[in-house]
C-alpha cells in the first residue's frame, strides 16, 4: 500500500446539519461542548490524539525494523506536527477573541 493510499481525509469541524446529539438519560454535558465552537475543539483534540498514537506507532515500527516504508513515519510525524499547530493557533485566536470581549464595555 503506497502512503498515499494511506492517507485518511480529516473529519469535518462541524458536524453535519440535520444531525442530532442523542444523549443518554442523566447525562450532563457543559454548554461549551454543545455549541460549535466546543466540537470545533474537541475536534481538533481528538485529531491531535489520533495522530499522535499513528506517529508513536509508525515510531515503534520502524524502530523494530517492522516499517517497510520510512517516509510512513515521516507522514505520520508531519501530520501529527500540523495537528498540533492547528490547534496551538485555534487555542490563541480563542484566548485573543476572549481578551477582545473583557475590555468590551456594556
Amino acid at each position: 500500500m503506497s502512503p498515499l493510499e494511506q492517507l485518511q481525509p480529516l473529519a469535518p469541524l462541524t458536524p453535519l446539519a440535520g444531525e442530532e446529539k442523542s444523549k443518554a438519560a442523566g447525562e450532563i454535558t457543559s454548554l461549551v461542548d454543545e455549541t460549535p465552537f466546543g466540537l470545533i475543539f474537541r475536534n481538533a483534540i481528538e485529531n491531535v490524539k489520533e495522530t499522535d498514537a499513528e506517529k508513536t506507532e509508525a515510531q515503534y515500527l520502524l524502530a523494530t525494523g517492522q516499517l517497510d516504508n520510512p517516509a510512513a513515519m515521516m507522514l505520520a510525524v508531519s501530520k501529527n506536527e500540523i495537528a498540533v499547530n492547528l490547534l496551538i493557533q485555534l487555542r490563541n485566536k480563542a484566548l485573543d477573541v476572549y481578551s477582545e470581549l473583557s475590555r468590551l464595555s456594556v
